[in-house]
């Protein structure tokens, strides 16, 4: 399976170097991620939910590539995801906006299904930096800088799963991914995350649900559970506390749910954030292909059979993940 971050562990040549030195352009990798667990919970005074999710790379990625350039230029494919580009807001943050750059942007992961493509490209950026793609980044902030860009950007600094608390910000690595697969499919409607947050809100106000301590949760059963390559008890404790409320208001991604429960999937078919991609887990990779055969996918979704991410690097360190705990321990304050 394919790194997440080509180059393994070595430095990656700087773009801008002495006069004479080669530069050569930079490719790397920017996967796309699914939630095992997404539990949603209160609202801060901040106006953010807080929230509890099991998130796991998988081998769906876009390319970002940086090259040389007598001036800074923008291209990405398709062109329509070009306009307000994550990709230009982290280098923005960086100070790279005006530089001597030709970037390019390859999607593969669909835009607005609860992959985090968006996400995972500014997060692509700013592990570029932090391999000196871009000269010496010096001393920064870099979670910061990852949850200034978006919720979902600080997870995607780290390359494997991780236990994802507050509001994005607390990420704990949960070590390699098992070799599981997904079948993944992808309805053709696109969910806004403010709908399906203010849809969750109004279903808890007319019933409101009691507190879910940590201890207890599903989230760190599951996160345990994946650590130890569990495949049963992760099957038992996935869930996503968006699922019933987007079911509900997007027929496609319902659609999309019957159809893997009626294939067969184990345990449960699962949302993906807040959709509407939709998937089924596999412990092997023949049953995931058998399973795909005999999907009967639904007119305009697409369906592709995906393993979780593997990595040539593991960002561990105190400057990549300070939120580093133990599951159990319960994250920094």
């Amino acid at each position: 399976m394919t790194p997440l971050h080509e180059g393994g562990t070595r430095r990656l040549l700087r773009l801008r170097g002495r006069v004479g030195e080669r530069r050569t352009p930079v490719r790397v990798r920017a996967p796309a991620k699914i939630n095992l667990t997404l539990e949603i919970l209160a609202r801060r005074e901040d106006g953010f939910h807080a929230l509890r999710s099991v998130m796991v790379p998988i081998g769906l990625a876009d390319e970002l590539e940086f090259a040389p350039g007598e001036r800074f230029t923008f291209a990405c494919d398709p062109p329509s995801l070009a306009a307000d580009n994550l990709v230009i807001r982290a280098l923005a943050r960086l100070g790279q906006a005006a530089a001597p750059l030709a970037v390019t942007l390859r999607k593969r992961v669909p835009a607005g299904a609860g992959l985090g493509g968006g996400s995972s490209d500014a997060a692509a950026v700013l592990r570029a930096a932090m391999d000196g793609t871009f000269g010496d980044a010096g001393e920064r902030d870099w979670i910061a800088d990852a949850r200034a860009l978006g919720s979902d950007v600080p997870f995607f600094l780290i390359d494997g799963p991780a236990l994802v608390e507050g509001t994005g910000e607390r990420v704990t690595a949960l070590g390699a991914a098992p070799p599981w697969w997904i079948v993944l499919l992808v309805p053709g409607a696109h969910v806004a995350t403010r709908r399906a947050y203010e849809a969750l809100a109004a279903v808890r106000a007319a019933a409101p649900v009691p507190a879910r301590p940590r201890s207890g949760s599903a989230t760190l059963a599951c996160g345990e559970a994946l650590q130890r390559g569990d495949f049963a008890t992760v099957l038992a404790t996935m869930t996503n506390d968006f699922e019933p409320v987007v079911r509900a208001a997007y027929q496609p991604v319902d659609v999309a749910l019957v159809a893997l429960e009626a294939a067969g999937a184990p345990g449960r078919a699962m949302l993906s954030g807040s959709g509407g991609a939709c998937f089924a887990l596999f412990e092997f990779e023949g049953n995931a292909r058998a399973f795909a055969d005999r999907l009967r996918a639904p007119a305009g979704t697409s369906v592709q059979v995906v393993p979780f991410a593997t990595s040539g690097k593991w960002v561990d360190s105190p400057k990549a993940n300070p939120s580093r705990s133990s599951l159990r321990g319960g994250p920094p304050a």
